[in-house]
């Protein structure tokens, strides 16, 4: 039994929806994520997001003998199995173990230490600062100018924005 990943495309924004499909009907699969801080209603979260948008990999059986590819295109999620002509794609088993190796579960945080940011509400609405760290309890310490002389300011991290 050969097995070799092939790339399936989804419907917009079905690519979990998919995986969970295809994992049911016994389809070995990998949707590569990022963990990203974002800002949700005025607070920051952890959400899981698609490294690619669209895109997830399934591994197939290459044989002839191997279980049918036929229901993989009516699989709830699933827009197709993408091809290059009439060959459906298939992707080198390297780049996938690559791509499980490196998506260690670290989260993408929204500011780095040292990146310009401006507070956005509060008392210090309009002030621009510098991010020194999270402070827990979705807060942010940021070190701005006051009187001349730099100070730490705790701040919500919802009422940050990141600065060019």
């Amino acid at each position: 039994m050969a097995m070799s990943w092939y790339l399936i495309h989804s419907k917009p924004r079905q690519e979990k929806v998919a995986l969970e499909n295809l994992e049911r009907q016994g389809y070995p699969c990998y949707l590569p994520v990022l963990r990203l801080e974002k800002l949700r209603r005025g607070a920051v979260v952890v959400s899981d997001e698609p490294l690619f948008s669209r895109y997830l990999f399934v591994q197939l059986d290459t044989d002839s003998h191997g279980r049918s590819w036929t229901p993989i295109h009516s699989t709830r999620g699933v827009s197709r199995l993408v091809r290059f002509g009439v060959e459906p794609a298939r992707v080198d088993d390297a780049l996938v173990a690559y791509l499980r190796q490196t998506q260690a579960g670290e989260v993408k945080r929204l500011f780095e230490p040292g990146q310009r940011v401006q507070v956005t509400g509060g008392a210090f609405a309009g002030v621009e600062g510098v991010f020194q760290m999270e402070d827990g309890q979705a807060r942010a310490m940021v070190l701005i100018e006051l009187l001349s002389r730099q100070v730490r300011l705790p701040v919500d991290a919802a009422q940050l924005r990141a600065l060019a």
